[in-house]
């Protein structure tokens, strides 16, 4: 091989290894702040019940946050659900947590003094309102439930908020034209067909603890069309947030058999209290954004969040921290 031809391969090697470390440069921009040591402490990070969806998901964040924040401790903590998590952060018990958009506005509109400390951090997916009964099951709509035993979620939970909305829409009295049962995700699809008529939930889907029996056992999904979605719309305050739509097929397809839902679907909100540190915000604002992908590989309502949508807070304003983060991203 020439001189020149040696020396000409040796200039492409080294102009290859140039682009390769600016766009290496580039990827670390978009992950993290270059120059900045990594925020450390200690936060509480309130999920769920187990074998739903919040708390898968709050452990999958909690790994991904050690890789970006390794002097950072995450302390999960399990709860009821929405309305339990709103009411940890608005309190002080709890630093971030996850919930519906309907039951951080009933907290607002309950007038609770510290609801205005709360603060938007991301919109991330959508929960799916899942009404199951057994496969045999003579209930055949919302309407059917009266006389039966029906599990309408944990008492602090987003499943009794709008289980109960969607009930009373229906002409249902939960406190006396059912049996209502407290049961959750981790104790209701092993109680249905023995302890329960039907088990409501809400939840991005799938949910591990209903794919989980969809392996091995048989159930079935009540439809809530749109008529009675219209209903529940009727009845105002936090009940606007509140949209109908269809579960889509692919959520459980041993279960669905290649059918669409209709159903109620409700925004899930990453949320904080406006006395969190700004730059661990935005940090972990960062984080969650670039880690969609990797956690939406286990939780597949992740591969839902958005960088376009995840601004839109309503009703909670964005935190100061998480501004930063969108403002520093924004083309």
């Amino acid at each position: 091989m020439s001189t020149a031809l040696t020396r000409m391969s040796r200039r492409r090697a080294l102009q290859g290894a140039a682009a390769g470390v600016v766009a290496l440069g580039l990827l670390l921009w978009w992950m993290l702040p270059l120059g900045e040591d990594p925020p450390s402490g200690t936060i509480t990070f309130s999920t769920g019940t187990r074998a739903g969806v919040y708390q898968e998901y709050g452990e999958l964040l909690r790994e991904e946050l050690a890789e970006d924040m390794p002097r950072l401790k995450v302390r999960l903590l399990t709860s009821d659900g929405s309305q339990e998590n709103v009411q940890r952060v608005a309190t002080g018990r709890a630093d971030f947590t996850i919930a519906a958009a309907d039951a951080v506005d009933t907290y607002r509109i309950g007038g609770k003094p510290v609801m205005d400390r709360l603060r938007g951090v991301a919109r991330l997916y959508d929960d799916y309102v899942q009404l199951v009964v057994p496969p045999d099951s003579d209930i055949r709509s919302v309407a059917d439930l009266k006389g039966k035993r029906v599990a309408i979620g944990l008492p602090d939970s987003g499943v009794r908020l709008i289980a109960t909305r969607v009930l009373e829409a229906a002409g249902i009295d939960p406190e006396k034209d059912i049996s209502a049962r407290s049961d959750g995700i981790d104790t209701g699809p092993e109680r249905l067909g023995r302890e329960l008529d039907a088990f409501f939930w809400s939840s991005g889907v799938p949910t591990d603890g209903l794919e989980k029996i969809a392996q091995t056992s048989s159930f079935r999904f009540v439809p809530i069309d749109a008529d009675l979605v219209a209903k529940v719309h009727a009845q105002g305050d936090a009940a606007h947030f509140y949209r109908a739509t269809n579960m889509p097929e692919s959520a459980y397809p041993t279960v669905q058999n290649g059918s669409t839902v209709p159903t109620i679907a409700v925004s899930n909100l990453l949320i904080t209290r406006e006395d969190m540190d700004p730059r661990l915000t935005e940090w972990l604002t960062r984080t969650v954004i670039k880690s969609r992908d990797g956690i939406g590989a286990h939780v597949h309502s992740a591969q839902l969040v958005d960088l376009r949508t995840a601004i839109y807070t309503d009703p909670l304003g964005l935190h100061e921290g998480a501004r930063r983060y969108y403002r520093s991203v924004k083309p």
